[in-house]
């Protein structure tokens, strides 16, 4: 039987390439985003292509009827989820300094970020734990991809650091908890990665990278993280939980 992974987030960007290496790894996939399914089709029948049995499910994950819905839906088609791949995540519609950033700005940030992503793990645990209590031979786990702003400052969107610090604890205490389930739980921080979300600093990160912000010289892409997510979900690293995959290109390795 195929395992299933729910990608948050999983139309485009980052979590389009994830959810494409999951489909090659053999997964069945329920994607969510907030489009309507017409606009999202075609990289739906893409990774219909590559073999999984997909599903969308359009919500967001800021809301808990939203996110109730979705793994309702995921239990009505597939009656079992294996993997969640929390990818889902939002920027500050302004970067404002911190000084003068708004709580409405850091509330919109957080609510999809940080206590959706918290949520729907936590409702997907208590799933994951029931499916493993049923079947001794089930096979589960989380991850959760947060960025290299858990740890690195910018100032100018403190609200999304905040968040992306905030999953990686998530990512400890849940490790934590489901460990006497056998229940991994890992954490990928991506670097700079080629997406539409980082298409307005194309310029200033190209002349970053060329003077040496990363060891390895070029932009991350989607495929970079998908990859490494996807030898976690094959439970490749079968005695790491808890632990962070660095997909950054040697950005935060300290240099002299």
């Amino acid at each position: 039987m195929r395992k299933v992974a729910f990608v948050t987030g999983g139309s485009r960007g980052i979590g389009y390439g994830i959810a494409e290496h999951l489909a090659k790894a053999g997964f069945d996939l329920a994607i969510n985003g907030v489009r309507p399914e017409e606009a999202v089709g075609e990289a739906l029948n893409g990774l219909q292509e590559l073999g999984a049995d997909v599903i969308y499910c359009q919500g967001d994950i800021a809301s808990k009827d939203d996110r109730s819905r979705m793994l309702e839906q995921i239990r009505a088609h597939f009656g079992r989820l294996n993997v969640l791949v929390n990818n889902a995540g939002v920027a500050p519609k302004e970067r404002r300094d911190i000084l003068e950033a708004t709580e409405e700005s850091f509330e919109y940030v957080l609510s999809t970020n940080l206590q959706g992503a918290y949520f729907l793990t936590q409702a997907v645990a208590n799933w994951l734990v029931q499916q493993k209590t049923e079947s001794a031979d089930f096979e589960g786990g989380i991850i959760t991809i947060s960025s290299i702003s858990a740890t690195v400052a910018s100032v100018n969107r403190g609200e999304y650091c905040i968040a992306k610090a905030g999953l990686s604890m998530a990512t400890q205490l849940f490790a934590a908890r489901l460990g006497e389930f056998n229940i991994p739980v890992y954490e990928v921080r991506p670097g700079i990665i080629r997406t539409d979300m980082t298409a307005g600093v194309v310029g200033k990160y190209d002349k970053l990278i060329d003077e040496g912000l990363t060891i390895q010289k070029r932009w991350g892409y989607p495929d970079d993280v998908g990859r490494a997510v996807a030898a976690l979900a094959r439970n490749d690293f079968p005695y790491s939980t808890g632990q962070v995959i660095m997909v950054d290109g040697g950005m935060t390795i300290p240099r002299l």
